[in-house]
């Protein structure tokens, strides 16, 4: 059998349709298939490579850790230098209140952490959400997911899950002293990358002050330079009460992290002991890339390039059928008629050498969300390839 019949054959099928692309190598924004073909990759593995592929310096930070050790023991009994060197520098980054960090293996397990963090802290059990926002496909993450479709072959689910409009002010009300937590994206992602409004945000953290609900900030895809800033609620001057991180702060690794006060997270260790366990939470080879990634960041001016290319990649995509460009920074997405013309853009894009995919809450929209690494060249060739396609799509005029 060659790979794709293996592929198809053993490995579990997600959809009927896959992509199927047989990738070789990846480096910076592209990535290679196996007869040569380079693809400009427009969707950073959904949010992950954000400094694009094969960056040198996370390389050379995982070698360092394989030649030292890998695994030794489940999370939080043996000190090891990388994971608490991370959780220092992270803490660093963030205002004085988030200062103690679990380390998990995605951002679907922290989304379940802080859920029954949330809970243990409380004493309480309504957890409210936003509808159409996405917080992972794990049994409990996926009680939090406001569409039926995802849910409905699952359940039950959990219980005392309520769902309130994202940037609806008027919602609000709902959140009452019986409110665990809420939990809400920055900028919500399958919804079509919707950024918070500025006045339902100070609402919504008042509201939670008022009632002694703690807020959740969901940041494990807008999180890590997206939007211009290391994570996207410094635009906002709020602060949760818990963090949640995944995807690029990984660098390319796997890892989650849930982020909040000692004097929270603390709670794990007592009634019960062990309150949450994770064998392969902070790993220490999935550490050193995200600490490297972290230091790579700082070190380079991809941050303050975001606005200018966000502005190329708006001023660039000009088209009749575009409806709308929705999002910030290097998380945009490009709104059209239908998910049936969608979809053929999509296809004709990755015939020409363009990756990139719709939403799963907005199947009408193209994602944008490249590495930060990503040139002013590459951005045209990207808007160019996306512009033929809706003309072979739509034509010149619709």
């Amino acid at each position: 059998m060659n790979n794709r019949q293996l592929f198809l054959t053993y490995q579990a099928q997600t959809t009927h349709f896959p992509m199927m692309l047989e990738i070789e190598r990846a480096e910076g924004c592209f990535l290679i298939d196996i007869n040569g073909n380079r693809y400009l990759d427009l969707i950073s593995g959904i949010s992950v490579n954000h400094l694009g592929h094969g960056n040198e310096e996370v390389k050379a930070a995982i070698i360092d850790q394989l030649n030292l050790h890998q695994h030794v023991m489940v999370y939080g009994e043996f000190v090891q230098s990388k994971p608490a060197l991370l959780a220092k520098k992270l803490t660093s980054l963030l205002p004085e209140n988030l200062n103690s960090v679990y380390f998990l293996n995605s951002g679907a397990e922290a989304t379940d952490v802080a859920m029954k963090l949330a809970k243990r802290v409380s004493q309480r059990s309504e957890i409210i959400a936003c509808k159409n926002a996405y917080h992972g496909s794990t049994h409990a993450a996926l009680s939090l997911n406001s569409d039926e479709y995802y849910k409905q072959a699952f359940r039950p689910l959990l219980p005392d899950i309520n769902f309130i409009n994202f940037n609806s002010i008027n919602d609000l009300n709902l959140i009452t002293t019986k409110t665990a937590c809420v939990f809400t994206e920055v900028i919500q992602g399958e919804a079509g990358y919707i950024p918070a409004n500025q006045d339902f945000f100070l609402a919504l953290r008042k509201r939670c002050d008022d009632t002694g609900t703690l807020l959740v900030f969901d940041e494990i895809q807008s999180g890590m330079g997206k939007t211009g800033k290391m994570f996207a609620f410094e635009h906002y001057g709020i602060k949760p009460d818990i963090l949640l991180l995944g995807k690029a702060l990984g660098a390319g690794m796997p890892i989650g992290a849930v982020v909040c006060s000692r004097e929270k997270m603390i709670l794990f260790a007592d009634q019960p002991l062990l309150g949450h366990i994770s064998t392969f939470g902070g790993h220490p080879v999935v550490a050193s890339a995200a600490l490297a990634g972290i230091q790579v960041l700082e070190k380079n001016n991809w941050l303050s390039q975001v606005d200018a290319k966000e502005h190329l990649f708006r001023t660039l995509l000009v088209h009749p059928a575009i409806k709308s460009i929705s999002g910030k920074g290097l998380m945009l997405a490009v709104e059209l008629d239908s998910f049936e013309n969608n979809l053929k853009v999509i296809q004709e894009c990755l015939k020409e050498g363009l990756i990139t995919d719709w939403f799963l809450f907005a199947n009408t929209k193209i994602r944008i969300a490249p590495p930060l690494t990503i040139t002013e060249s590459e951005i045209e060739q990207a808007c160019n390839i996306i512009l033929s396609a809706l003309n072979l799509v739509y034509g010149s005029s619709v």
